[in-house]
């Protein structure tokens, strides 16, 4: 799943090649991706792209006269820029990954794409981008939050410390990729109980935060989105990296399963030497 850093990355690439082009059509291939309809795509033909954010993990297409495209990539979604499409033809509803195409007035433009069978990436046209349910209930950004405010949203959600940093409504932007590498480089146990923490490990949580994902960021700055995920995958220590030495002390990088996800970890760096057990067959080991 695209994360902070990768979302950020798009952004900065949108800003760079589409700002200042006008939109020739919007074309929506997949109708059940785009969970709005007032204003319709249409609204945006004519507009010139006025500039691209990030909200956690939710990617923000600004037009001219306040009008947002805002798109969640879910799991499986991205986005690929084009320079030219090999027809004018549009495209046709079903068929394809591909789930909306934006076609700009020199040609290029981007697909939004989103591969597999569980079709969840999102796009919802706005003129607000806090009509977004779940833009509106976001946390405060991972890499904005200070110390005093990253003490308070972790304390303010008991439970294990992997999935409260992923709640994006404690933080935005951190996914199941990053968590595995901050708790790593935080040396803390995934399944840590956010009230036992310690102001001490909370506060090398926070700076371990800022650090995974302010590298990530400089890291995929200036790549193009075709470059982002194998950007991604060569900075990762622990995140799929089952069966593989970490590359701080050299242990094997162990695995726990659930039953849509898994999480990756360093024993020695993050359990005490002590493997975790897969919570679907014991108890945890904390």
């Amino acid at each position: 799943m695209p994360e902070l850093p990768e979302v950020e990355a798009l952004a900065g690439y949108l800003r760079e090649r589409a700002v200042g082009r006008r939109v020739d059509r919007v074309e929506v291939a997949a109708i059940s991706a785009l969970k709005t309809y007032d204003p319709a795509p249409t609204a945006v033909s004519g507009r010139a792209v006025a500039d691209a954010r990030r909200h956690g993990k939710f990617l923000d297409v600004i037009f001219d006269g306040d009008l947002h495209l805002v798109v969640h990539l879910a799991r499986a979604g991205w986005l690929h820029y084009r320079e030219a499409f090999p027809s004018t033809t549009p495209l046709r509803p079903g068929k394809g990954p591909i789930a909306l195409r934006v076609r700009l007035d020199d040609g290029s433009g981007f697909d939004l794409t989103e591969a597999g069978t569980q079709k969840k990436l999102a796009a919802y046209l706005v003129t607000d981008p806090a009509q977004v349910p779940g833009v509106a209930k976001l946390g405060p950004d991972a890499l904005d939050a200070d110390l005093a405010t990253f003490t308070e949203r972790l304390r303010s959600r008991r439970g294990q410390v992997k999935g409260v940093l992923t709640d994006q409504a404690v933080l935005a932007g951190v996914g199941n990729a990053y968590s595995d590498e901050i708790l790593h480089a935080a040396k803390l146990s995934p399944f840590a109980i956010t009230d036992r923490l310690t102001d001490d490990q909370l506060a090398t949580l926070h700076a371990a935060t800022r650090t995974v994902l302010g590298d990530a960021v400089r890291r995929s700055a200036g790549h193009r989105a075709a470059e982002l995920k194998g950007e991604k995958r060569s900075g990762l220590k622990v995140h799929a990296r089952t069966g593989l030495p970490c590359p701080v002390c050299g242990d094997t990088v162990r695995e726990v399963s659930f039953a849509d996800s898994s999480l990756q970890y360093c024993p020695t760096c993050q359990t005490g030497g002590k493997p975790l057990a897969d919570r679907r067959l014991s108890r945890l080991v904390r």
